[in-house]
């Protein structure tokens, strides 16, 4: 009798797991397929769901979908009145004449400022800066001659090398009474966040906040994995810094990764476009912490008190350059780069260079690429041989074949990791910023990327895409489809959940 009523209990345990494990794969599939998200990221997620019992739905319960701190929502809600006055306002700060530009830059100028508001504005100095000493030694520079703040904002910020002449500038400028102000990324900076270096700046007057706070209780309130990519100095609101750099030295940064050093690019921005980055500061610092200075009740109150408080003001013309700065991530407009991006290579009418460490494209960006090879365009990717993400490796490399086949030269660089994110355009335009061509940058990260139409800009921007050629080997065809049968199925198999990684 007693192992009848076993055999009973395990079965009605049994049965009611399984009817469970149902239940849950029927009700997140219906889920995954209602949100009409892009094919490639709804197939992935129905593939775990429906692959993986249990497991495939607590992942997508955790990972599925773009839920952001509520805190964070509650206060975008607040300040959307003020910025969108602010941004306003940004469009009589210097219009751009297009008759001394190529006017089929236009369109897409036309489209950013309709996406994120925010327009091109003319006047602006740039200066590429390549070597990541010459990188650290200019933002030091900037923070010692700093009258009122320094704004400071990474995604990794790690100890070590040269960085240390960046943190004992900020102590020396806090000491004389600049506003100092470092924003940094919950994981990318977890290490120095909870660092005995921090405390010392903080114990300084430096204020450092974490973005987008992750830890075990924030797992079932938010998605931990959207991340605030963005690379951005801001030095009294007349002198910005951003690109594809971390606060990190290459010299000691992760260098048993066995890649090799990181290679990375940045851009000092003077002029009027310098004002558009310190406000996506701002607007980032003020989404995080409510601070005596930038709180609630004086975003409400008017735009000039946080242009004060914010050291925002508009910055004379001192250049040529038009540029536009696109900021892009999961909030009002979260599609915003990847269209803008579409846009840019279906309108490339004979030649399109492209950097990007992580190359993971979805089916439009795939199929965009192809057609720009298909109709004569010049198309070269160049791409780190030898990668620090195996996943994103084999996923990036399932796509080689592909877009060979149709004409876009594939390029390896050989020099270390090819960190840096650029895109130029028929010499005539020019994307630089913090976007990865991959998936997690299009819908998960908050990016920045400045499209900088300008013909002197994208000449300079170009001739670091042809030394990085220089260092860098054409993919053979031929050759890569010998590879073997078991690195085919790496592949493909890592394509399916590529939209995940």
């Amino acid at each position: 009798m007693e192992i009848n009523q076993i055999n009973w209990g395990y079965s009605l345990f049994s049965t009611l797991v399984l009817l469970a494990d149902f239940f849950i794969r029927i009700t997140l599939s219906v889920r995954v397929i209602m949100r009409k998200r892009p094919y490639g990221v709804s197939f992935a997620w129905l593939i775990v769901i429906l692959l993986v019992p249990f497991i495939g739905g607590g992942a997508y319960l955790l990972f599925g979908e773009n839920r952001l701190p509520e805190k964070r929502m509650a206060r975008a809600k607040v300040s959307y009145k003020t910025y969108m006055s602010w941004l306003q306002n940004l469009k009589t700060r210097a219009p751009v004449s297009w008759h001394s530009l190529n006017p089929t830059c236009m369109p897409l100028q036309r489209q950013a400022e309709t996406l994120v508001g925010i327009p091109a504005m003319s006047g602006n100095k740039l200066t590429l800066i390549t070597n990541p000493n010459n990188i650290i030694t200019s933002i030091t520079h900037s923070i010692d001659n700093a009258h009122t703040s320094c704004h400071l904002q990474f995604y990794i910020w790690e100890e070590g090398g040269n960085v240390e002449q960046v943190a004992q500038a900020l102590i020396r400028a806090a000491g004389r009474g600049v506003t100092c102000r470092i924003l940094l990324d919950s994981i990318g900076s977890r290490k120095f966040l909870k660092s005995e270096k921090a405390k010392q700046m903080r114990n300084a007057g430096i204020k450092i906040e974490e973005s987008l706070p992750a830890g075990i209780i924030n797992v079932f309130f938010s998605r931990i994995d959207i991340r605030n990519h963005r690379k951005i100095v801001v030095i009294d609101g007349e002198v910005a810094y951003t690109g594809s750099q971390n606060m990190v030295d290459p010299e000691v940064f992760k260098l048993d990764s066995g890649v090799g050093k990181w290679i990375d690019v940045m851009v000092k921005a003077e002029g009027p476009v310098v004002e558009s980055l310190a406000g996506t500061f701002i607007s980032d610092w003020f989404l995080e912490t409510e601070e005596t200075a930038l709180n609630s009740e004086l975003l409400l109150k008017d735009i000039d008190s946080v242009r004060q408080a914010g050291d925002m003001h508009p910055c004379p013309m001192v250049g040529q350059s038009a540029v536009q700065l696109v900021p892009s991530g999961p909030g009002f407009v979260p599609e915003a780069i990847h269209h803008l991006l579409l846009t840019t290579i279906y309108g490339a009418r004979k030649e399109l260079i492209l950097t990007t460490p992580y190359f993971i494209p979805d089916e439009p960006l795939l199929a965009a690429l192809k057609a720009a090879a298909q109709r004569g365009v010049d198309v070269k990717i160049i791409l780190p041989r030898d990668n620090d993400s195996v996943l994103v490796k084999y996923a990036s490399r399932a796509r080689y074949e592909d877009l060979a086949a149709s004409g876009v030269s594939i390029y390896l660089f050989y020099g270390g990791l090819l960190h840096s994110k650029s895109v130029t355009v028929d010499g005539d335009l020019s994307l630089f910023g913090s976007v990865n061509l991959d998936m997690r940058s299009f819908w998960l990260n908050f990016e920045a990327t400045l499209f900088i139409y300008c013909r002197t800009f994208t000449r300079e921007l170009k001739s670091i895409q042809q030394g990085y050629l220089a260092e860098s080997t054409l993919l053979d065809l031929k050759q890569f489809r010998q590879r073997t049968k078991v690195e085919k199925f790496k592949e493909n198999l890592l394509l399916l959940i590529s939209p995940l990684l």
